[in-house]
């Protein structure tokens, strides 16, 4: 799945860090979003907040230096897949690693 995200990034797919997962969901741009699990409460509520009753998949994935790392960037808290074909091949290895709408919401 690594291997998607790096292709994602370089195919101008992702949005990474919190306040462009953030702008990419309210945009209505966001496919995926991924949430490091050791992301910080307050990282996590905030982008909870946006996602509020949006059917958008989530899934925590790794730590925030395992998701910075699979874009090729520094540790992220979040990244929003934005490309719908290579959101929908993540989502399909994610399988039962998703997450529903409480769970993502509460972090």
């Amino acid at each position: 799945m690594t291997q998607l995200l790096g292709l994602a990034r370089r195919a101008g797919g992702v949005a990474p860090g919190t306040q462009a997962v953030r702008e990419a969901i309210r945009g209505g741009r966001a496919r995926l979003v991924l949430l490091a699990g050791d992301a910080s409460e307050v990282q996590l509520d905030k982008i909870g907040r946006t996602l509020n009753k949006r059917p958008i998949p989530r899934a925590r994935f790794g730590d925030r230096t395992t998701l910075g790392a699979a874009v090729g960037l520094a540790p992220l808290s979040a990244v929003a897949v934005t490309n719908p074909s290579l959101a929908e091949q993540v989502v399909a290895e994610l399988g039962d690693m998703l997450l529903n709408d409480s769970v993502a919401a509460e972090g």
